[in-house]
């Protein structure tokens, strides 16, 4: 759709909220939380053009580190339960949610069988930790939908769209919900709760 972020030309501007480098930050947070975690489920939803990019990154992140990766795909609300089904039937440690349009607007399904099924899971938005998810880190969805705009009224003043750089959030946001915490039997580190953003009680 763009010739490049710097320079996007034709009529499409706006804010990217995928960040790669990201995801490996998930995997991270997931072993912080499960110290012991060998085995690290990946749900994901590759329809989502922000999809592939996340679990290609996690594969790595994950293989670098030792661990064993086990993907659940999910392609409409119909299937995430049997997704998830499959990631705890797998005995994964934890799960990371990929951001996906799907997996965000789906958070309270998510959150609610991951709690059924006794399933850790980390995320990338905020959302899904307010929707009952356990953990996330990763853009501040709020931030990019004020700066939207920032672009709103630069076109309205004439600047033509593919002349706008498309623009990174540069602040990230680490949320915890202790009530999940609590009904998972999983002790969150003082040092995670020390610099997290947001912690739900």
């Amino acid at each position: 759709l763009i010739a490049s972020e710097a320079r996007p030309g034709g009529n499409v501007t706006g804010i990217e909220p995928y960040i790669a480098g990201l995801p490996a930050k998930q995997i991270e947070l997931g072993r912080e939380l499960v110290p012991n975690a060998r085995k690290v489920g990946l749900l994901t939803n590759q329809e989502d053009p922000k999809g592939p990019p996340q679990a290609t990154e996690l594969q790595v992140a994950g293989q670098a580190l030792g661990l064993t990766m086990v993907t659940a795909k999910a392609s409409s609300r119909d299937n995430i339960e049997e997704a998830l089904g499959k990631l705890a039937n797998a005995n994964v440690d934890v799960a990371i949610v990929l951001q996906t349009n799907l997996l965000i607007l789906n958070s309270e399904q998510i959150a609610k069988s991951s709690l059924e099924k006794h399933l850790p899971t980390v995320y990338g938005y905020r959302e899904n930790v307010v929707a009952g998810g356990l953990v996330s880190y990763g853009v501040d969805l709020r931030w990019c939908y004020r700066h939207a705009a920032y672009f709103v009224e630069r076109i309205l003043r004439g600047t033509a769209p593919g002349n706008l750089p498309i623009e990174f959030p540069t602040g990230f946001w680490l949320a915890v919900n202790l009530n999940t915490a609590k009904a998972l039997g999983t002790v969150v580190p003082p040092s995670l709760l020390a610099r997290a953003d947001e912690v739900i009680e």
